[in-house]
């Protein structure tokens, strides 16, 4: 591989396939997804926004009810089955929806798109929860600083392709077809993850660099409980810290969602006008994300390191709100909102999912599915009723921007104390690791431990 290469991406010549594998796959994702977002919000805002604050708490219900299940399959089948059945399941969730729809056109109604607002959004963080974990799992501390941020950037197109191709084929092929569609990418998306666990080395022999992951066995089973991933952030400071992080995540970000909300519904009245102006926000988010993962996601995480990085998103926020609360008007929110999302795709992400290159695969699988499902569906509940509350009390965007700026300034500390934390964790991965026999790794290496995980 050439050196401006090697430069521009951050890849070994032995990391390209993977790299290439995982960008594919993260894009086969996004564009599923993105192919029926814009539907998924129309669907959800007919029975009012009230409704849709009850919808999110009924997503929270859902998803804490579908932990255990997740966490049986990941502690009694292997990996690529576990994850397998994980992308089936939805799949057929979808056949269902539109089997409904073509057969059955009369049932189609305010529950109905509830009932589907509900499944996409368990849909939603289940299939982008499954692909970070085995980002983490596939890939070491080191590896994800280096191009987790390229790998995003798959997911960004994705989300770009997905809404374009919804637009060019819901006309002549019917809105039905679109959820056919989306199957055709999960699947896929499960192709490339198959493969890309494939990629991962068997033996210690076949690691190329002390960066690379420690092999992996794909018949063996993670094992332990069901619930062992929500005991896990209860008793680990470390992921209770991500935990509160996400849970801050999830607030604010339902903060923009529903302010987002109000303001389209008192600009438009039909259904089909305002699921081109959530298209349009979305397109608009979506190509902020890309530039800023062209120009410096790449290097951002590498240079100012994970802690830095993960301040970013809430002072980004801090001045969004601000800004929103001074001006309060749509062309403010949009900004606001890109700006927020971007930064949130292009460099919070990336740094938030290294954190769990240093827990253990049990941890990597079940205690993630409990804090990037259950805990971000009760950020949302709690975002959601708290700004409920502001708009029942007749005050206005300063009053929600009294709310966030403080809680974006204590997300900030706490993204810090993540990262340092983080650093901590693999430099005693690093004297653990180099303390067994014919195992060298680099400081920031991944255990990849199928052993329960003794974070404090």
């Amino acid at each position: 591989m050439g050196h401006p290469f090697q430069s521009a991406f951050n890849l070994r010549q032995h990391e390209i396939l993977p790299v290439v594998l995982a960008v594919l796959y993260f894009f086969c994702v996004l564009t599923a997804l993105m192919v029926l977002r814009p539907a998924r919000e129309s669907l959800g805002i007919q029975g009012g926004i009230d409704t849709v604050r009850w919808l999110f708490i009924g997503t929270a219900v859902v998803t804490l009810a579908v932990n255990p299940v997740f966490g049986w399959l990941v502690s009694r089948l292997p990996r690529r089955l576990f994850i397998s059945a994980t992308y089936l399941f939805f799949s057929a969730s979808l056949l269902v929806f539109y089997s409904l729809m073509t057969m059955a056109p009369d049932v189609i109604g305010i529950t109905t798109g509830q009932v589907f607002y509900v499944w996409f959004s368990v849909f939603n963080l289940f299939v982008t929860m499954v692909f970070w974990a085995l980002m983490a799992d596939r890939f070491s501390l080191e590896q994800g600083k280096r191009f987790f941020g390229l790998i995003a950037v798959g997911g960004t197109l994705g989300a770009i392709f997905g809404p374009w191709l919804a637009g060019r084929l819901a006309e002549p092929l019917g809105t039905p077809a679109l959820l056919l569609v989306a199957m055709g990418f999960l699947m896929l998306a499960l192709v490339a993850a198959l493969v890309l666990t494939a990629q991962q080395p068997r033996t210690a022999s076949e690691r190329k660099t002390p960066e690379d992951p420690l092999p992996v066995d794909e018949h063996e089973r993670i094992g332990g409980s069901a619930w062992e991933g929500v005991r896990a952030v209860f008793h680990s400071r470390y992921l209770a810290g991500i935990a509160a992080y996400v849970l801050i995540l999830a607030i604010m970000a339902t903060f923009i969602y529903f302010t987002r909300l109000h303001m389209v519904a008192a600009m438009e009245d039909g259904t089909d006008q305002r699921t081109t102006l959530f298209a349009w926000i979305d397109l608009i988010t979506q190509l902020a994300t890309l530039a800023m993962q062209a120009l410096v996601a790449g290097h951002v995480m590498k240079r100012l390191g994970v802690a830095m990085t993960l301040t970013l998103l809430p002072l980004t926020a801090v001045l969004g709100f601000i800004g929103l609360a001074i001006v309060g008007s749509f062309a403010a929110l949009v900004v606001l909102e890109a700006s927020f999302r971007a930064v949130q795709r292009a460099l919070m992400r990336p740094a938030r999912e290294t954190l769990y290159t240093v827990a253990s695969r049990e941890e990597k699988y079940k205690a993630k599915a409990f804090i990037d499902t259950f805990v971000y569906r009760a950020g949302d509940v709690a975002g959601a009723q708290t700004e409920g509350l502001l708009a029942r009390l007749g005050m206005g965007l300063a009053a929600i921007a009294s709310v966030a700026v403080p809680l974006a300034l204590m997300w900030a500390a706490l993204g810090l104390w993540l990262g340092r934390t983080q650093k901590q964790k693999a430099l005693t991965v690093y004297k653990i690791t180099n303390a067994e026999p014919g195992v060298s790794l680099s400081p920031d290496q991944n255990t990849s431990s199928n052993k329960r995980s003794t974070l404090p």
